[in-house]
């Protein structure tokens, strides 16, 4: 029997094609080349379909947690080819998905005599390629690439029946992070396009150790952060630890190199890990790490923060006022309360079962706006 239809997948599929029909149109625009071919509606709801009811099977008793790329062979680089395509069936996705689970590894989709089929496997896909990856059983994220190197930009995260399609208007905010900017895959005002986001790829490092954490960033050339800080710090770093600084001084030079990447990711991954520890990691806007296991206070002479703005990038959601208390933790109260206090810093929160917070001081409405990013970091 064949699997029924998933009402998710042809309910977000219009909205899917606009998003990559709009940038593929003004990549063009602009004259970038090697760009995927705009994919049709049918395709993603096909493609959406199966890869929900493929999250449901287990091969061995574990969901396959793959990804599909919609590609031609001929765009994948040097890719692998099978010598007889696969059909586009969740069964033939369960069986394969062993191979194919580790990052960055795509499955090749592709219309042949009229059917989309399997093709092969890839690890180079173009830019603005319709990208849908199983997370987990019933969770899927349709995404596509602007650059080689960094984080994928969500187009829209389904679960079940809960459909979240990422707001790009969010971007037009004046108390927008640069972050959340870059996760949209808009360009940020003094950052080269394709430049790497470092606070980007530490919230995703962060979310994936599934630990929590909190990660303040604090100005470089105001030390007034330490006031809000209980010392001694017991994870002091004297002198600060400047591995990624120096990692990012090079990027124009060395961001194509193999090593650079890597060791960028290195670097990144040791400092989301301290982010682990009870306590708060710092680190300057230059990215020296100061200190981990910091305990936050309260700054002389400043108000407990009674309440924060909490909004998510995500079309039809609604912004909300709430005490601290009510939106989250300890974690999250204490980081609502350091950027109260140092409006020139920012917190990236990082919750257990998987929520993603940015805290940043609004000038416009004069309070601690929290950004609930978890949907453009799954």
């Amino acid at each position: 029997m064949s699997d029924p239809g998933y009402p998710a997948a042809r309910a977000v599929a219009s909205r899917v094609r606009e998003h990559f029909a709009k940038h593929l149109a003004a990549a063009q625009r602009r004259g970038r080349a090697g760009l995927s071919a705009e994919p049709d509606e049918a395709d993603i709801e096909a493609i959406i379909d199966v890869a929900f009811w493929a999250s449901l099977r287990r091969e061995e008793g574990v969901t396959p947690t793959i990804s599909l790329a919609l590609l031609p062979p001929t765009s994948g680089g040097q890719a692998i080819t099978f010598a007889t395509d696969l059909p586009l069936r969740a069964s033939a996705l369960a069986k394969v998905g062993p191979a194919v689970e580790r990052p960055g590894i795509h499955l090749g989709v592709w219309r042949r005599d009229g059917e989309l089929r399997v093709w092969g496997t890839t690890r180079m896909i173009p830019a603005f390629c319709m990208v849908v990856e199983v997370v987990a059983s019933g969770l899927l994220v349709i995404k596509h690439r602007n650059d080689p190197f960094g984080k994928f930009v969500n187009v829209a995260v389904l679960e079940g029946d809960q459909v979240k399609v990422v707001d790009e208007g969010t971007s037009m905010d004046p108390d927008c992070p640069g972050p959340i900017k870059s996760l949209l895959g808009i360009e940020v005002l003094g950052r080269e396009p394709g430049q790497v986001d470092v606070l980007v790829q530490l919230s995703a490092s962060m979310r994936a150790h599934r630990r929590g954490g909190a990660l303040l960033v604090v100005p470089s050339d105001d030390p007034a952060w330490s006031e809000s800080i209980i010392g001694p710090v017991l994870y002091g770093v004297d002198p600060p630890f400047a591995e990624l600084a120096d990692l990012m001084k090079r990027e124009q030079a060395e961001a194509d190199s193999h090593e650079w990447q890597e060791d960028l990711r290195r670097s990144i991954g040791a400092i989301a890990g301290l982010t682990a520890v009870d306590g708060a990691t710092i680190i300057t806007d230059r990215y020296e790490l100061m200190a981990f296991g910091a305990k936050i206070t309260r700054r002389r002479g400043r108000q407990t923060v009674e309440r924060v703005l909490v909004t998510e990038p995500v079309e039809g959601s609604q912004s909300a006022f709430v005490a601290p208390a009510q939106f989250g933790g300890t974690r999250h109260l204490s980081a609502a309360q350091f950027v109260h206090d140092q409006r020139g810093a920012i917190a990236l929160v990082a919750s257990q079962d998987g929520r993603f917070t940015i805290f940043k001081w609004s000038t416009t409405e004069s309070l601690v706006h929290a950004h609930r990013v978890e949907a453009l970091l799954i």
